[in-house]
């Protein structure tokens, strides 16, 4: 499991250094503002990027979340209990699991028009989340205390 943990952290980490570029004004995958909101965010009408605010709290969640599997696996000292750093990856692995599979109803959808967002969603960002979600589960399973 000690793979998955790795694996699982290094594509949070990721995904976290996407955030905090975005939280310092980076623009990519877009041109401009509005491009980059239109291919990350989607919301209907999306024009310009969210508050650096915005960015750098999901940063420090998915920072966070980053953390949690490399816990689990006893990779580093923890104060937490094995069996609430477990819990708490199942409940990670519920939101991932929520977001990937919200990707691709048309409740999401209707609240997410925009392209390229809404191609990218069906083809990459939903996946990933469930993806995500799925780890989160395995190593949450594998290692609660018995």
């Amino acid at each position: 499991m000690i793979i998955l943990a790795f694996a699982l952290s290094l594509v949070l980490l990721l995904i976290t250094a996407l955030h905090v570029y975005w939280g310092i004004g980076g623009m990519w995958p877009g041109r401009d503002a509005a491009s980059c909101a239109q291919a990350i965010i989607g919301f209907r009408g999306v024009d310009e990027m969210p508050a650096p605010f915005a960015s750098f709290a999901v940063a420090a969640c998915l920072g966070l979340a980053t953390l949690w599997p490399m816990a689990l696996e006893g990779v580093f000292a923890t104060p937490f209990p094995k069996a609430g750093l477990a819990a708490t990856a199942l409940l990670i692995a519920l939101v991932f699991l929520a977001r990937g599979i919200a990707g691709f109803t048309p409740w999401w959808r209707r609240l997410a028009p925009e392209q390229p967002f809404a191609r990218l969603d069906v083809r990459y960002y939903s996946p990933l989340c469930l993806l995500i979600g799925a780890g989160f589960a395995v190593l949450a399973i594998t290692e609660f205390p018995r």
